[in-house]
């Protein structure tokens, strides 16, 4: 029996998210009970907005490999992969081990160690943009760091993002007006729009100091960046002198050196996140030593790059372990590979639906739209609910997805879970199938 036979094939998507919402709570009541705990000393009850959704986020107690169990017991697949930093999974022995023994000789030492060396060596042999590399606490802050690296080695203060994008907490362009970003000079391109990106780029020259753009958009919806755009961004940035700087937080795992090695378009700065230590607080921003060298504290007038955690011990620790000895070589392409089978199987799950999804290797996210997708695109009132309800019943078959449809595949996934998420989808897709008519999706853009 399917868990999803508890589900009413309701005729309506107000009914069936309802009824959905219904299942949903009843079967969660300790999730429930801290949620409404939180809400008296947290606005909205949580700290973290990705996490939030009505009526209430499940609250996890445990993980182990692939797995997760919730506040009342329930037990999940875990294809979200805390969206691309858990790339182990949750209990890699290896990189626990060498964890615990970093946190045995001591918490904050206010020191250098060695092992940020190696760590640095590891990742600057590694990916071909990277001549040297400064760590940080997260994604966030290495995209920071890597602009004010570029706005200092030019000294021009503008900077261009694609609409869509997601750099971090207070670099976020879902929108073009948003009040946590961060005040820099900014200007949009629209994604994969290789032609108008390039003329906006080289019509700024002598006020843009950088381009900052995901070789695949990862919260605007796993999207690819054609390698015309990417190449024509790295060209326009040559002729107007801008630094270009390639968001890899997400994208890096996709290849031994990154989806810039992938394309073979090489940018002056990348950036990368938490999976290379292993899934702890960490980020890194590296590239061209001339324009890293604005850090250097042997040069006059170098910039502060400040941080108290940034070469914590237990993420240089798990570091030198996750990317020296675990995600290497076959492992690496072995991961890709399973992704392109599982979005494959995805999209020939629901090949008769106006749904899709879209992506790269172990990232992935569904549309509920027919065509090419090729930028970001605001979804429809129709399309937020189905994406809604499926988000609610791939929990209610046992599968944990982002909110917003993303998957991001962990080493600890087989190819037998991806099948089982195949058959939920494709369960997913008969049980729903009026409600995509009822919908009238648009087609893509």
């Amino acid at each position: 029996m399917s868990p999803l036979d508890a589900a009413r094939p309701n005729s309506d998507l107000d009914n069936a998210l309802a009824d959905a919402h219904a299942r949903y709570a009843a079967a969660r009541p300790n999730s429930a009970a801290i949620h409404a705990q939180a809400r008296s000393v947290m606005p909205g009850g949580n700290t973290r907005t990705v996490l939030f959704y009505t009526p209430f986020p499940t609250a996890m107690q445990r993980g182990e490999a692939a797995r997760l169990w919730d506040a009342d017991g329930r037990e999940y697949t875990d294809f979200l992969g805390e969206y691309t930093a858990g790339l182990f999974g949750h209990s890699e022995q290896r990189i626990l081990s060498a964890v615990k023994a970093a946190l045995d000789r001591g918490i904050n030492l206010a020191g250098v160690g060695e092992a940020e060396g190696r760590l640095a060596q590891t990742l600057a042999a590694r990916f071909p943009a990277i001549e040297l590399v400064r760590f940080t606490n997260s994604g966030t802050e290495a995209n920071l760091m890597a602009l004010a690296a570029a706005r200092g080695f030019t000294g021009l203060p503008d900077v261009m993002v694609a609409r869509g994008g997601y750099h971090g907490g207070v670099l976020t362009f879902a929108t073009e007006k948003n009040a946590v970003n961060v005040p820099m000079p900014m200007h949009f391109m629209d994604y994969n729009d290789t032609e108008g990106a390039a003329a906006s780029i080289r019509a700024l020259k002598g006020r843009l100091g950088a381009v900052l753009v995901e070789p695949m958009l990862g919260s605007g919806g796993c999207i690819p960046a054609s390698r015309e755009f990417l190449a024509g961004l790295r060209a326009a940035c040559d002729d107007a002198g801008a630094v270009l700087i390639f968001d890899e937080v997400m994208t890096s795992r996709h290849a031994e050196g990154g989806m810039h090695a992938l394309y073979g378009i090489t940018p002056d700065l990348v950036t990368l996140g938490k999976y290379i230590a292993g899934g702890m607080s960490f980020g890194a921003f590296g590239g061209r030593a001339a324009v890293m060298n604005v850090f250097d504290g042997h040069r006059p007038g170098a910039l502060s790059h400040a941080g108290t955690f940034n070469n914590n011990v237990w993420s240089m620790a798990a570091g030198n372990i996750a990317m020296g000895e675990i995600f290497l070589g076959e492992v690496v392409g072995a991961l890709f590979a399973r992704g392109e089978r599982l979005r494959a199987a995805l999209n020939a799950a629901c090949a008769d639906l106006p749904m899709q999804f879209t992506g790269a290797g172990s990232m992935m996210a569904a549309h509920f739209r027919a065509g090419a997708i090729t930028k970001r695109y605001d979804n429809t009132a129709a399309e937020e609910k189905l994406r809604e309800l499926f988000f609610f019943d791939m929990l209610e078959a046992g599968f944990y997805l982002a909110r917003r449809g993303m998957i991001a595949l962990s080493l600890p996934i087989t190819d037998a879970d991806c099948d089982r998420l195949v058959q939920a989808v494709r369960e997913f897709a008969a049980l729903r199938r009026g409600l995509f008519s009822s919908a009238a999706s648009p087609r893509a853009v």
